[in-house]
């Protein structure tokens, strides 16, 4: 591994989780959700400054192309966990299944066609970074859960999280069908 910004940020991200969590569960001070968000925010901040670091000083690594979507997804999937947690029962945890399943199935999916050369199909898509914004906002607003004068965050992160939900959906099944004709080529 090369030591570089972008990759220290991309671990920095990654040693942000446990931090997080602690935060969330910390006996209740009164600013849990503006300390747990601000985290979140940190983390989506830092996944962004990542990338366009390693674009803008030409410092792309074989272990940045791996390392990040992990952070990405492990916060994400945290976050969500914690979420459901927090507010248990289907309407919380519908999305969240949806959304932490289909990011486990498209990384297999992902893996499978780079082993059979086939990762070419697998580009990230407009509507991949759509669900990503809309499920970033999504989480920034449930984690931070007060409303903010009379912008309800609660509800708009819920409408978000199911548009979420829906867009990644949508992209599963884009991938699944760019991937298609190599998921059922006949085996020789």
């Amino acid at each position: 591994m090369k030591w570089n910004i972008p990759n220290i940020l991309t671990l920095f991200r990654i040693a942000l989780i446990p931090v997080f969590v602690v935060a969330f569960y910390w006996p209740e001070f009164g600013w849990n959700h503006v300390v747990t968000t601000g985290i979140f925010f940190v983390a989506g901040v830092s996944d962004w400054l990542d990338g366009y670091l390693a674009r803008k000083l030409d410092q792309q690594s074989a272990f940045g192309a791996f390392l990040d979507p992990v952070a990405d997804k492990l916060m994400v999937a945290t976050a969500l966990i914690l979420l459901v947690g927090a507010d248990p029962g289907a309407f919380t945890a519908v999305p969240a299944a949806v959304i932490i399943g289909r990011e486990i199935a498209i990384s297999a999916l992902r893996e499978w066609m780079a082993q059979i050369g086939d990762n070419a199909k697998m580009k990230v898509s407009d509507i991949g970074k759509i669900k990503t914004m809309a499920q970033m906002l999504a989480i920034g607003f449930l984690l931070y859960g007060t409303p903010i004068g009379v912008f309800p965050t609660t509800e708009i992160g819920y409408g978000l999280l199911y548009l979420a939900a829906g867009l990644t959906l949508w992209s599963m099944v884009s991938y699944l069908r760019a991937a298609w004709s190599s998921l059922t080529r006949e085996e020789k």
